[in-house]
């Protein structure tokens, strides 16, 4: 069967700058600046094309850039003390990524790989420092932002060492399907892929774990599947795996 995930090819490296503009216009730290001060921010973010799976950075390299995702999706990636890779998240357009020495990280916490074609806009510590100078209401959304997703992490942590593998992964589901849905025939379809492999790292088990969680799921009429696709068919019930005790 044809997966039915629509991804749609395009050369990374070309970028047009009505698309630079619209994506750092989404970026939470720029959202509600006029648009000569979206355009004047542009001219310091550089542009830079990855191809699927190519590594854009690793954790523990020097945090040097910060990163806007201006097509395309990347996956976030941490590696545990046992050797596996845990997906923290799969970025869509508008979101950002990576770190300066001005958030506070000395190096990248995490890795991150272009999980299809992928056109990333970077900027260095000292010209978002000059960002942050020349407009101080981003410098506040910063620090809301930054402190937001570091809740996010020691939740997420927290799922991972309380929840049952099946809470997890319904959670995980439902997240993507938030983000990533798109209604359609099979039911809520997740636009990205997604494999039980991505599935396990994303909640922190074992491929076959996943695999056995999935097709009691997909048996229960709870989702539905195939190579590389997810659709939620009843969202209903994949929350009250949520709910369950």
């Amino acid at each position: 069967m044809k997966s039915p995930i629509d991804i749609h090819a395009f050369d990374p490296e070309m970028c047009s700058v009505d698309l630079r503009l619209r994506i750092l216009s989404q970026v939470p730290f720029f959202a509600g600046l006029p648009a000569q001060d979206i355009a004047a921010i542009n001219r310091l973010f550089q542009e830079q094309g990855f191809q699927p799976e190519q590594s854009i950075y690793c954790a523990g390299d020097p945090a040097e850039r910060l990163y806007v995702v201006a097509a395309g999706r990347v996956k976030l990636l941490r590696h545990t003390l046992s050797g596996k890779n845990v997906l923290l998240d799969i970025l869509t357009p508008g979101e950002f990524f990576g770190s300066l020495t001005a958030l506070g990280d000395e190096e990248y916490p995490d890795t991150a790989q272009a999980q299809t074609s992928t056109c990333g806009l970077g900027i260095g510590s000292a010209d978002f420092r000059t960002v942050l100078e020349t407009y101080p209401a981003v410098s506040l959304k910063v620090l809301d932002i930054v402190a937001g997703r570091l809740k996010a992490a020691h939740e997420q942590v927290r799922q991972l060492s309380a929840f049952s593998v099946e809470k997890r992964i319904a959670y995980a589901l439902l997240r993507l399907a938030d983000k990533l849905g798109q209604p359609g025939e099979m039911g809520l379809l997740i636009q990205a892929p997604l494999g039980r492999e991505s599935l396990a790292e994303l909640t922190g088990t074992t491929t076959e774990t996943a695999s056995r969680v999935i097709s009691q799921f997909q048996k229960d009429g709870l989702i539905r599947t195939g190579r590389q696709w997810v659709a939620i068919a009843n969202r209903q019930q994949l929350e009250a795996v949520i709910g369950d005790d």
